[in-house]
């Protein structure tokens, strides 16, 4: 089943939808190498993490800060398309500008967990993969919805999130803030809103939008200060652009969100071919920025992950 327009009617697809890449330009399909296409403008990649925690050498931080399962977790992106191009993003940035037709959240939650069992089939010949584990993985049971691209672009998110309640999973949504009236709607288990820019310049040098969105994103941290889910801001952290924790203050005063991840920039994928290798900070300068952070708004360091350049802090 699919969605077509803003009618939320439904018409009939073919078995093998999944499969209909002929909507995806070549181009992006080979940048996209690793992927699983799902319908039209959906896709699913398993994550070194959980490749990690399959072979039981590690996890995500995320595991270590919020008890999810990295080796059950899909992940996953129901919007190939974003309204940026972020100079740090590790991603392909040339993604689908329209789409004709939207699928529904039934269709892209049960051809996601379908695509993400088909990843894992070739782990099986593995010897180092824990095999209960790798049973487990084919029930995932959290969906991080993020992967690549804008999530809420796509207009039927919190159907999704909902859609992913009802099989028992509990969902991370990441958001660059851009669309305030869907950040009021939807309510996963996490809201995350990753800001790596502190005022409007900085958003223009550093995400590159196809306009600026300042204001909404402005608008977006308000809403998150009045949200019931766990709400998180992501500082996305880039040695010799935008480590000034003093300018960061203010905003996530606005947002007051429960908890606020400083992370590296990692220097990988795309990104390496507009950024040099020093603007990915080691892990002591996230952490001396999250100190620096935390004295300015009264949070408290609660955890860290240096395999991941990542420091937690805590609302008190």
């Amino acid at each position: 089943m699919m969605f077509l327009g803003d009618s939320q009617t439904y018409i009939s697809i073919p078995r093998n939808h999944c499969d209909m890449t002929n909507a995806i330009p070549k181009k992006l399909l080979k940048d996209l190498k690793g992927y699983a296409i799902v319908g039209r403008h959906s896709a699913v990649k398993t994550c070194f993490w959980l490749k990690k925690s399959l072979k039981n050498e590690g996890f995500c931080y995320k595991q270590k800060f919020y008890g999810i399962q990295s080796h059950r977790c899909l992940q996953m992106t129901p919007a190939l398309m974003c309204n940026q191009h972020c100079v740090y993003c590790w991603r392909p940035l040339e993604l689908l500008t329209k789409v004709e037709g939207w699928d529904s959240p039934e269709f892209i939650v049960e051809e996601s967990i379908k695509a993400q069992r088909k990843l894992l089939s070739g782990f099986w010949g593995n010897p180092d993969v824990d095999r209960k584990k790798l049973e487990e993985a084919y029930d995932p049971n959290q969906a991080a919805i993020s992967l690549i691209g804008e999530p809420t672009l796509y207009p039927y998110l919190p159907e999704l999130v909902e859609e992913f309640k009802k099989r028992g999973f509990t969902t991370f949504v990441v958001s660059n803030g851009t669309n305030p009236e869907m950040i009021e709607k939807v309510e996963p288990t996490q809201l995350y809103v990753s800001l790596t820019a502190y005022d409007e310049n900085s958003h223009l040098r550093l995400n590159r939008p196809i306009k600026s969105f300042w204001d909404r994103i402005n608008q977006t941290l308000k809403i998150l200060s009045e949200k019931d889910c766990r709400t998180v801001i992501r500082l996305t952290l880039i040695r010799g652009y935008n480590m000034y924790p003093e300018k960061f203050a203010p905003l996530i005063e606005k947002a007051s969100p429960m908890f606020v991840e400083a992370k590296a920039y990692m220097y990988l994928g795309y990104s390496r071919l507009r950024l040099p290798p020093d603007a990915m900070p080691e892990h002591e300068d996230v952490k001396t920025f999250a100190e620096e952070l935390a004295k300015l708004i009264g949070y408290e360091i609660v955890d860290e992950s240096p395999a991941s350049r990542v420091v937690l802090l805590r609302k008190p």
